[in-house]
């Protein structure tokens, strides 16, 4: 049989990679730090390769010892997935379910759908991390995080996604703006219109990005929000145009006398909002279950 690293060298592995500290990777794997370092020197023996670099002052990992630490990490989350599938039954839906979400929507359902899964499974624990689509879907890959709520990914190949709902997005403009008034807006109307969007790894950037490309409207370079919260503030004071999903409208903009909020008529922009998983998590069942639970809360308030 060939050789295989025991699970606890991977755990030395994946903590030193996170902490570059031997002696704070052993306090996080509760070894002491002889045991840690003998056995990652083993492993670099039977791997027959360089896994640490040792520099002075510094410790990090070689170029293949971040790819092993990166495969080390999925085959832990998996070994996790195996208790959580073993306790289902005693723990709800395995007890334990990191959940990452995106900041452009997370924010506006989660508050409606935690009462309702804590009431349905009391002993869930849900640990949430908000984050941009694109880090979301590097920390699923990697095992940081069990499964996601946002849009569909970009790979769709190596998860599955469960759609939960379909998103509008509006355009936002100032009530003070030429546009307010009109009862409908088109891409012609927004030539030359400058456009506010939210920084790198949004979705909604591209959204924009296409919008400026179809209208002929300007992208403001110089300028990249970091929440809907700051765009509604600049649109408000007439710096600008942007984009708002349908749910953070509903939740943060139906009361807001400063911004009027229009669908381009030749341009019905949408987004789907759903769960996704690696295709491989063995707890696919129970993330089915929480989009299924999730998804009754999104479209009742997308009803509204």
């Amino acid at each position: 049989m060939p050789f295989r690293p025991t699970h606890r060298q991977l755990e030395y592995l994946v903590a030193l990679d996170a902490t570059r500290h031997f002696g704070r990777a052993a306090e996080r794997c509760h070894v002491s730090q002889p045991t840690l370092s003998v056995q990652l020197a083993l492993l670099e023996k039977q791997l027959y390769v360089s896994l640490i670099e040792r520099t002075p002052g510094a410790i990090t990992l070689s170029p293949v010892g971040h790819q092993i630490a990166a495969a080390a990490r999925t085959i832990l989350s998996t070994l996790d997935e195996i208790v959580a599938i073993a306790t289902s039954g005693r723990d709800n839906l395995g007890g334990l379910i990191r959940l990452g979400v995106v900041p452009t929507f997370g924010p506006y359902l989660l508050p409606s759908v935690l009462p309702q899964l804590h009431e349905a499974y009391p002993t869930l624990r849900l640990h949430v991390r908000e984050d941009r689509p694109a880090f979301l879907e590097d920390q699923v890959l990697n095992g940081a995080i069990d499964c996601a709520l946002g849009q569909k990914p970009q790979n769709e190949d190596i998860f599955t996604f469960e759609q939960i709902c379909v998103e509008r997005i509006f355009l936002g403009v100032s009530s003070r703006h030429r546009l307010a008034d009109r009862k409908t807006v088109a891409l012609k109307d927004l030539k030359s219109e400058t456009l506010l969007t939210l920084g790198k790894g949004h979705r909604l950037l591209e959204n924009v990005r296409e919008l400026a490309t179809v209208s002929g409207a300007i992208m403001a370079e110089d300028y990249e929000g970091t929440s809907l919260d700051t765009l509604r503030q600049m649109v408000s004071i007439e710096m600008g145009l942007s984009l708002f999903p349908e749910l953070y409208a509903l939740s943060e903009m139906i009361r807001e006398p400063s911004i009027v909020l229009k669908e381009i008529s030749d341009w019905p922009a949408h987004r789907e909002i759903g769960f996704f998983w690696r295709r491989t998590s063995a707890r696919s069942a129970h993330f089915q279950t929480l989009a299924g639970r999730t998804r009754e809360v999104a479209q009742r308030k997308l009803r509204q």
